[in-house]
């Protein structure tokens, strides 16, 4: 693709990201709600594909980014592809669903756990959340649980503590929980490990 770095995205090389864009490239309609301080709403990587989104923190339906946190993982879900801007998304023709829980100093599990069901609620099909901490919450389960007898897909970090413990939400069991590797494809230092960490 022609966008300038996507030379330097070597996890898409890692995880095969162009044999995979050979089978499929997502569409419009497969919404991917990003859980998190939410997204920079006039990115120009972004900006055409956002759906509606809300904000928990401030109580209103402006979820703009306020840490660069949500933004940059939007755009490794999908920013769009091919347009000679920025980075090359691994799903280009998905939507962005903005769901702003956390503020620059953190959030609540109880903003986490309604952000699930909003997005569940206006559509979206992939729950992506790179955040948690080590304390589980029964709130949150309960929203991970209806987000998954709804259909969706649940996707969560497993934490940058260096520990096998539990982090949540990715400890959920409806969660896929994701760590973290270096270039090498080896275990980055940070990254939490163990049985219960799924890629």
């Amino acid at each position: 693709p022609s966008d300038p770095r996507f030379d330097e995205q070597w996890g898409l090389d890692t995880i095969g990201i162009k044999q995979g864009w050979g089978q499929e490239t997502g569409r419009r309609q497969a919404i991917i709600a990003i859980v998190d301080t939410g997204v920079q709403l006039d990115h120009p990587d972004l900006k055409h594909k956002l759906v509606d989104g809300y904000d928990f923190v401030d109580g209103d339906d402006h979820p703009d980014d306020v840490g660069g946190h949500g933004t940059h993982c939007a755009g490794i879900a999908a920013a769009s592809t091919n347009n000679a801007v920025g980075v090359a998304g691994v799903c280009p023709n998905c939507s962005i669903m903005p769901v702003r829980v956390l503020s620059p100093w953190g959030g609540s599990a109880s903003d986490v756990a309604q952000g699930i069901v909003w997005a569940v609620d206006h559509g979206a099909q992939v729950i992506s959340m790179s955040l948690g901490g080590e304390w589980p919450s029964a709130t949150q389960q309960d929203a991970i649980e209806y987000a998954w007898q709804h259909g969706a897909i649940l996707v969560a970090a497993a934490g940058n503590q260096d520990t096998s413990q539990p982090h949540y939400p990715a400890y959920h069991d409806r969660c896929l929980a994701v760590g973290s590797t270096e270039q090498g494809d080896s275990r980055s230092s940070f990254s939490n490990y163990g049985n219960w960490v799924d890629v």
